[in-house]
Formats: C-alpha cells, sequence, structure tokens
C-alpha cells in the first residue's frame, strides 16, 4: 500500500485519528438505540456476566463506522486495503447477527476462516517469519505455500482473542487502543505511513466509543466490536510488523497483544486439562480472578490497562532500542506493577476485613 498525500505524515495520522474518534463518539448514541430496536440486548443470565440488567450491545458498529470513514478518506484503497475492509465487513456483519441471535459457535468459527482467507487472498499475507533462533545463519524462514494457512491461523487466532477479553466494562476496547497506539508509535517510528493511519483511525474509533462503555457500560460494543477490533489488529500486524525479517519482528506481535494472547492460551490449556472444549465458556479468564480477588471491575479493568501498557512500551522499545534495553525495561516494569499490585491487593484485603468486622463490633455495643 502506498500513500500519495502530500501532507506531513503527522499531520495526516492526527486527523485520521480525529475523524475516526469524532465519527464514533456521534454515532454511538444512534447504534444504541439502533440495538434496542433489533433486540441486541445482553441480558445477564449466568454467573460470567458482570452486569446485573439488560445492557444494548452491537456497540462496535460505531467503532466501525468512525474507522472506515477515516481510512476511505485517508488511504488508499488498492488491493489490499479493499480484501481487508472487505474480511472485515464479513466479520462485522457476522457480529450483528450474533449480538441479536447468538450463533453457534462452529458456525462463527467457518465464517472468521472465510473473512480471513479473503484478507489473505488479497495480499495480507505472512510470507516470511523471523527465525527466533538467534544463532541460526538464516535471518528468516519462507513460508511458501504454507503461508496463507498460516496467515489465517494468526488471523482467526487473534480475533477471538480480544473477543475472549471482552468481559469487563470498557476493557477490551481499552486494551484494543492501547495496542493499536502501540503499533501506531511503531511505524511511526520506522516511517511506515500506511500502517500508521490505520492504527490512528483504529485508536480514535476506539477513543470515541470508550466514554459509553466505561463503567458503568451505557453500551457494550458485543461481538460485532470485539472481533473486529482482533480482526483489524491482526491483519495490520501483518502489514506492519511480520515483513520485517529481524528476530525483533518475531517477538514485537506477541508484546502487542501480548494479554489476549496470554488469556486465551490459558483459557485453552485450563480447559483441556479439565477434559472441556476449548470452546466452553468459563468464568476463570483473568478480570474473573481479578474480580474473584476483591477489585471492582473499574480497578481489574485499570491492573489490566497497565499491563497492557507496559506490555506495549517494551514493543516500542525493543523495536527502536533494541532487544537488551526492552528487556530490562520489561522487568523493572513488571517488578515495580508487581510491588504495586502487592501493595494495592494488601490494602484492598484489610479494608474488607475491616468492613466485614465493623457490623460485630456494633451489635455488641
Amino acid at each position: 500500500m502506498t500513500n500519495e498525500l502530500n501532507l506531513p505524515l503527522i499531520g495526516i495520522v492526527a486527523a485520521a485519528l480525529v475523524v475516526a474518534l469524532v465519527v464514533a463518539l456521534i454515532t454511538t448514541p444512534v447504534v444504541k438505540n439502533l440495538a434496542v430496536r433489533m433486540g441486541a440486548v445482553d441480558v445477564p443470565r449466568d454467573g460470567r456476566r458482570m452486569h446485573d440488567h439488560p445492557i444494548p450491545r452491537m456497540g462496535g458498529l460505531a467503532i466501525f463506522f468512525g474507522f472506515l470513514l477515516s481510512v476511505v478518506v485517508f488511504m488508499d484503497l488498492d488491493g489490499q486495503m479493499r480484501g481487508m475492509l472487505l474480511g472485515a465487513a464479513i466479520i462485522v456483519v457476522l457480529g450483528i447477527f450474533d449480538d441479536i441471535y447468538s450463533l453457534r459457535a462452529m458456525f462463527k468459527f467457518v465464517v472468521q476462516i472465510i473473512a480471513a482467507l479473503v484478507a489473505a487472498l488479497s495480499g495480507n499475507v505472512i510470507e516470511i517469519v523471523s527465525n527466533p533462533n538467534v544463532f541460526s545463519s538464516d535471518l528468516y524462514w519462507d513460508l511458501g505455500w504454507l503461508a496463507v494457512p498460516v496467515t489465517v491461523v494468526w488471523i482467526v487466532a487473534i480475533t477471538n482473542a480480544v473477543n475472549l477479553i471482552d468481559g469487563l466494562d470498557g476493557l477490551a476496547c481499552g486494551v484494543s487502543a492501547i495496542s493499536s497506539m502501540t503499533l501506531l508509535v511503531i511505524s511511526l517510528a520506522i516511517s511506515d505511513g500506511p500502517v500508521a493511519v490505520l492504527m490512528a483511525a483504529l485508536t480514535g474509533a476506539c477513543l470515541g466509543f470508550l466514554p459509553y462503555n466505561m463503567n458503568p457500560a451505557k453500551i457494550f460494543m458485543g461481538d460485532t466490536g470485539s472481533t473486529f477490533l482482533g480482526f483489524i489488529l491482526a491483519v495490520v500486524s501483518i502489514q506492519g510488523l511480520f515483513k520485517l525479517y529481524t528476530i525483533i519482528s518475531f517477538a514485537v506481535p506477541f508484546l502487542m497483544l501480548g494479554l489476549p494472547i496470554f488469556d486465551t492460551c490459558f483459557a485453552f490449556i485450563r480447559r483441556i486439562a479439565h477434559g472441556q472444549s476449548p470452546m466452553h465458556a468459563d468464568r476463570s479468564h483473568v478480570h474473573h480472578r481479578l474480580i474473584d480477588m476483591g477489585l471492582n471491575q473499574k480497578q481489574a479493568v485499570a491492573v489490566l490497562y497497565i499491563i497492557s501498557a507496559i506490555l506495549g512500551l517494551s514493543a516500542v522499545v525493543l523495536t527502536t532500542s533494541g532487544p537488551v534495553k526492552a528487556m530490562l525495561l520489561l522487568m523493572a516494569l513488571c517488578f515495580a506493577g508487581a510491588i504495586a499490585g502487592r501493595i494495592f491487593l494488601g490494602n484492598n484485603r484489610r479494608e474488607r476485613e475491616k468492613e466485614s468486622r465493623e457490623p460485630g463490633e456494633e451489635e455488641k455495643q
């Protein structure tokens, strides 16, 4: 993809972000009313739900509108871009029907593969992967005929990974915004204009929707939004990261999308170990565990935002300063985060114990 605009890249990026943000901000109330009319409402029926009253979903449609308009205005719609947008449109339509009718998992999986194939066959494909073996003389592996299957697996996996972390108000949207900003900064650092504009549009669309989605949420993004965000992040990471030959490019996508990847892998391993289907829904995701530890929704989301930001910052440093500095930064931030978390959780536990003792003390008096 080429960007033929003569304006400075920073100006284009800023404009793309603002346009997507404004469109998402304006269209979200409209989508909310549409969701209610169409019956796309999340009614809490089990313990996995964190809300106690019906809330409209399908809010991801506003994110899609903001992203799409910004991309159409500021990007050159070549074959690669059209393939990505067509695949994204398939994902969004699937999400709309799922938010209304709760489709079967296998049917959704098949349609996601079709959408991934549309993007891959349009040129959004992982042709080479940097060799993780630093002692090898081969800098990268040429995937050959495996390029399309590997690409489809990557796109479908990240699409569902982002979907799986959409369990608390503002979580998936905020984490996706952080991942988008990470890739935006990296693309600016390596002067990859098209990827920078794409990520600016996605960041702006997320930020425009986020005020309506933060706790207490007025609307959920639903599968319409979470799968769309995962799909776009997966495809754009192919365009911006996997095409590099260096060992750095192998690690960056996994750092940038570290939280959803870890949560998905952990969920699958846990379910298989318990003799369940990997697709079996449960209440043991990382955000559920934080809630069970005593954090409220805002606190749990803040913790996961910080983790995503640490991983994103490490990815930026890895790209711009090298692996040694990135590893030292990641270790330092994780150590500081662990100490802060220990202090915070300790204080939180003492406050709960104090509150539980107070009623008994009042009765004695």
